[in-house]
């Protein structure tokens, strides 16, 4: 019969064990996973930023000369990430080739022109930057023109800020409950033996002697748990890494070391300082408030 229940009791802890490391991981899995949202929303925000080209047109008698100083300057530029030349029979081809007929045929001549489209860095795309760099482009006298989609460079940097605004907000919530549903799950495992701690007391042992194997348990459990968490983080981003390649998400391997480090004395930290609280809490109470 003893044995039934010493059986009993330890299926009881394992479990109980079982559902504190399972809370744990997830719980510090999802906040990793937001942390590398955040770190990567400017990476993201640039990737799209760096899709804006910014298309000049030249003049039909603009010289061969003229258009390769003009590729060469803009090459060099410190706004430039790459450019690309098309020409007049390439882009009729294209545009042939969207429209589904060849309209030089129904013209009889080609009015497209040469152009050059500058993909930009990300740190240059600003409406400001932009009309600035337009400017400088048009002033050349074989330059015919200068097109770029200005309203979608200010929405795009409005929606960017706003962003990043919401997900700072999001990551501080986050943050918060997280910590919160990790000492509500330690709470929970210590409460099933808050009658253990107040015998120990009883018998005339010290708090720092009854807290250490429950601290040190929890300690334990936090490890595992964030080990596994962890697991789950890097599997994820290597997924999304070999999904987005654009994106380098393995790039900075500083930050990762970073946050990976984080998380793990996260899971540390927060399991030591509730398991410190929840075994006063109970140490303090009296017997009879036990039962409630």
């Amino acid at each position: 019969m003893t044995t039934s229940f010493e059986r009993y009791q330890k299926r009881r802890l394992i479990s109980s064990y079982f559902s504190v490391v399972i809370s744990i991981s997830l719980v510090l899995f999802l906040l990793g996973m937001l942390g590398l949202l955040v770190l990567n929303t400017k990476k993201v925000a640039d990737h799209f930023k760096e899709q804006i080209a910014l298309t000049v047109y030249l003049k039909d008698n603009a010289k061969e000369v003229e258009i390769e100083q003009l590729k060469k300057s803009l090459a060099m530029a410190d706004y430039t990430k790459s450019t690309t030349f098309v020409s007049k029979e390439e882009a009729a081809e294209a545009h042939s080739e969207e429209i589904g007929e060849d309209f030089m045929e129904f013209l009889g001549y080609n009015p497209l022109q040469n152009s050059i489209d500058v993909y930009m860095n990300a740190d240059f795309v600003s409406s400001e930057q932009v009309d600035k760099i337009a400017d400088d482009l048009t002033s050349k006298n074989f330059v015919d023109e200068v097109v770029y989609d200005k309203p979608l460079i200010a929405l795009l940097n409005d929606n960017v800020k706003k962003i990043s605004f919401w997900v700072l907000i999001a990551s501080s919530v986050f943050t918060f409950i997280a910590v919160l549903l990790i000492n509500s799950s330690i709470r929970l495992a210590v409460y099933s033996k808050r009658f253990i701690i107040k015998t120990m007391q009883m018998v005339g042992a010290t708090k720092g002697f009854i807290r250490r194997p429950f601290i040190w348990q929890s300690v334990k459990l936090g490890l595992i748990g964030a080990i596994l968490a962890l697991i789950g983080m890097a599997a994820v981003l290597y997924y999304l890494n070999n999904s987005f390649t654009e994106l380098n998400l393995l790039g900075d391997i500083k930050m990762l070391v970073i946050l990976f480090s984080g998380i793990f004395l996260m899971g540390i930290v927060i399991t030591w300082i509730s398991t410190y609280f929840a075994t006063s809490r109970f140490l303090n109470l009296k017997t009879d408030e036990l039962y409630y």
